[in-house]
Order: C-alpha cells, then sequence, then structure tokens
C-alpha cells in the first residue's frame, strides 16, 4: 500500500505541475500496483479504494487533457470492475462488500461525468446493454465490449 501511495502522490504533484506525460506514467504505475495486489490487501476497503481512485486520477488527468472519451473509459472499466468483483464468489466476502458499496460511488460518478459531457460509446453500451435493460445493474457488456488498453493512447 505504501508504495501505491507514494506512486499516486508523485503523479499528484507531477499533475498539479501542469506535467501530464509524467503524471501520467505515473498513474499508469499507480493503476497497475492497485490492480496487482487487489486480492492481496489485507483491508478490503483500501484494496477497493486504491483502484478507484488510480481510475478516477487518469479520468481526471484525460479531462485536463480535453479527452473525455478516455475519461470515460476509465470511468467505465472501474465501475464496471467492481460490479464484476461483487459477484465473484472466488473472492472474500469482504472484497465482495467493499467492491458493491463503492460502486454506488462510481455509478454516481458516471452519471456525473454523463451529464457534463455526454455519451460516449463504452458508457452507451455499459448504461444500455441490448436496449433497454440496464447492464450497471449487472456489470455485463456486449460480447464485441473493446478491451482498455493500458498504455500511450
Amino acid at each position: 500500500m505504501q508504495h501505491w501511495k507514494r506512486t499516486t502522490e508523485i503523479a499528484n504533484s507531477l499533475f498539479q505541475q501542469g506535467d501530464w506525460v509524467d503524471a501520467r506514467e505515473h498513474y499508469l504505475q499507480a493503476l497497475a500496483l492497485a490492480q496487482v495486489l487487489f486480492e492481496r490487501w489485507q483491508d478490503a476497503d483500501e484494496a477497493v479504494a486504491a483502484c478507484v481512485i488510480s481510475h478516477h486520477n487518469l479520468a481526471d488527468l484525460h479531462l485536463r487533457l480535453q479527452q473525455p472519451q478516455e475519461s470515460a473509459e476509465y470511468l467505465c472499466s472501474i465501475h464496471q470492475r467492481l460490479l464484476q468483483a461483487s459477484q465473484e464468489p472466488r473472492l472474500s466476502p469482504a472484497l465482495r462488500e467493499a467492491a458493491l458499496r463503492q460502486s454506488a460511488k462510481t455509478y454516481t460518478e458516471l452519471l456525473s461525468f454523463i451529464s457534463e459531457y455526454g455519451q460516449y460509446p463504452r458508457t452507451e453500451r455499459l448504461l444500455y446493454r441490448q436496449g433497454s435493460q440496464p447492464a450497471l445493474l449487472t456489470g455485463q457488456e456486449t460480447a464485441t465490449s473493446p478491451v482498455i488498453q493500458y498504455g500511450i493512447h
């Protein structure tokens, strides 16, 4: 957890200085750490929070770069991940419960984003899987959903 925190703090500092490229690289490193350690952190709430914060930091950075579609990808990715984790029987009950609790917040953030920046392909697929059934409730998307690419966009 300490390495994730340090990496995120460095990224935040770079972000504040306007060094977008280096901030993004550190945010991506923090996200990778959060994902790798997701099931290994002793505190389930901290594990989930690290993933959410990492995704939201990248979404904020892409908004600053005037790339709202990239932001939408990160917001959708974490919301879908939490919904899936909350249903994953192999995960600990504490981790599943923490994921479910945080999914309410990621849902709110996603709706707020859409109200300000509009719909994007991934938000539409996540919200309205095959017509009118909300996919946000199940965390499922269509089989043709793109996989988010972590790297240079």
